[in-house]
């Protein structure tokens, strides 16, 4: 089977259960793209600290320099990328009008009911993911970096761009 069926096939699978986001899909995207062997687990972190800082969400971001890393080529990220998009342009054109007309409904309500639980789940078990050995190596600094990081987020209202400039800043001074 070529790398592009198997990026298509891959791809379709994240884009059809990937539920919650580009955070909640990580843990998803890791084991389709690290287990077969296509990119390292160093190369995900950093993978994922890209498409962290680049505009679009995450889960796009990934496939289309996943693509482009497995095959070589442009052709690689454009079919990762649609592919990834497809089932959830399918799903969201059909849901909305689906939901649209039964908004109101108990199965619907209870549906989102059971849905939103999950996404926080998967959310928590993206955070996990990334608290490996790439991005906190044995190092307090990296520790101290992200407690600092997670405190001034939640607790104050610095924005988020700011407080990704300063941990530049920090890992240029100290490493």
């Amino acid at each position: 089977m070529s790398v592009y069926l198997k990026l298509i096939w891959a791809y379709l699978k994240i884009g059809l259960f990937g539920f919650g986001g580009g955070y909640a899909m990580l843990a998803l995207i890791e084991r389709e793209v690290v287990t077969p062997g296509w990119i390292t687990e160093q190369m995900f972190t950093d993978i994922v600290a890209i498409s962290q800082m680049t505009p679009g969400p995450i889960g796009i971001n990934s496939a289309t320099y996943i693509g482009y890393v497995v095959t070589g080529s442009v052709l690689g990220s454009i079919v990762t990328t649609v592919t990834v998009m497809l089932p959830s342009f399918l799903l969201v054109l059909y849901a909305s009008h689906f939901i649209r007309r039964h908004k109101e409904s108990a199965i619907i309500k209870g549906v989102f009911a059971g849905l939103r639980p999950v996404v926080i789940g998967l959310i928590a078990s993206a955070a996990l993911l990334l608290m490996n050995r790439q991005n906190f190596p044995d190092n307090t600094w990296s520790i101290l970096i992200g407690v600092a990081s997670f405190i001034l987020v939640y607790f104050t209202k610095i924005h988020p761009i700011f407080i990704i400039c300063l941990a530049g800043i920090a890992g240029l001074v100290i490493y």
